[in-house]
């Protein structure tokens, strides 16, 4: 077992790839799937979060809340930098509302579930990206009925229900981090639990298959039939992605965060909250009915771009090629270094 989930490891990003082929064709070929993968999402996600956050000893998650300047740093990107991007690159579709309430609904509200996979995956801070999980969530909350205003206007706010926000906490984040923390404690005083610990651990690439098969699974029906209407909304997510990286790269150097801490920072300014967003737009009025798959287009293209960052961020960040080579080197040599 232990073979099969090492291997699994190595191959993350061509198996990432295959479930994103698999879930498309899935979608394509079997006429009324997406309904019962789209009531999957959430399940599915949850899962995948539990396995994450069992990932993350809680012991560092307490040093990650003291992190301040991480967190000052993540806020600033999010909440700063971002809203002037999104407002510039969201002159593309400005002249079409619907394509502009979806553009602005995803690209305003930072992700809080799967990116802290994918950072992860690339070796960044996902300890102290989990503990800014809680924060984010609630600064969007907060915030993205504001920006929504300055961009749209007061009139259109008004329709807004924040109540998804709520239900997507509690599922999402809280549920899940609650049972990761219950299984850490259980692991650390039973065989059972360290058993349940080490199954869900090493079943994580299968985690992230699923999910992102099942998210393909359940949209791509629905985008491939509007995809006339929505493809001026996609040079605006590619763009984005592309401008996010050199402001969370410069963002964290100016921080003077560690390499893990970059990264971490680069990935939350891309990754964006489609799938907690989605329940609100849908939520709209029937004017902008077409503002959930704009939001949808988003996951599918962001999905794809995640799969190449996994690789490229790493190396657009790499570590300090000094402390990569002291780690490579046996313990007893890193310790003749050390002494006088």
């Amino acid at each position: 077992m232990r073979a099969g989930v090492e291997w699994m490891e190595r191959q993350q990003v061509p198996l990432y790839l295959a479930a994103l082929v698999a879930g498309a064709g899935i979608g394509l070929l079997i006429s009324g799937v997406a309904g019962p993968a789209e009531l999957a999402i959430n399940p599915v996600l949850g899962m995948l979060l539990y396995a994450t956050f069992l990932g993350v000893p809680f012991a560092k998650m307490g040093l990650a809340f003291r992190d301040w300047r991480f967190l000052t740093t993540i806020l600033v990107i999010n909440f700063v930098a971002v809203p002037v991007v999104v407002f510039l690159l969201s002159r593309i579709v400005a002249h079409d509302q619907v394509l502009l309430i979806g553009v602005l609904f995803v690209l305003l509200t930072p992700c809080v579930d799967y990116v802290i996979v994918f950072t992860g995956i690339a070796g960044g801070a996902k300890d102290r990206l989990l503990a800014a999980a809680p924060l984010l969530m609630l600064a969007q909350m907060l915030l993205l009925p504001l920006y929504l205003w300055l961009f749209v206007g007061s009139e259109f706010v008004q329709a807004v229900d924040l109540a998804p926000f709520v239900d997507a906490f509690l599922l999402l984040i809280a549920l899940p981090l609650a049972a990761a923390a219950l299984t850490q404690f259980a692991a650390a005083h039973t065989h059972a639990g360290r058993i349940v610990q080490d199954v869900v651990l090493g079943a994580m690439v299968p985690l992230m298959m699923l999910t992102l098969a099942v998210v393909v699974a359940s949209q791509i029906t629905g985008v491939g039939q509007k995809l006339a209407a929505l493809l001026l909304a996609i040079p605006v997510y590619v763009l984005f992605a592309a401008v996010m990286v050199p402001i969370g790269a410069v963002a964290g150097r100016i921080a003077r965060l560690d390499v893990p801490g970059r990264r971490a920072i680069v990935f939350s300014g891309v990754t964006r909250n489609s799938l907690v967003v989605l329940p609100l737009v849908l939520a709209l009025p029937t004017a902008f009915d077409l503002a959930p798959l704009v939001v949808v287009t988003q996951t599918l293209v962001e999905l794809m771009i995640m799969v190449v960052f996994v690789r490229l961020i790493p190396r657009l960040l790499p570590t300090p090629a000094r402390n990569h080579a002291a780690t490579k080197m046996p313990l007893h040599s890193r310790a003749q270094i050390r002494e006088p």
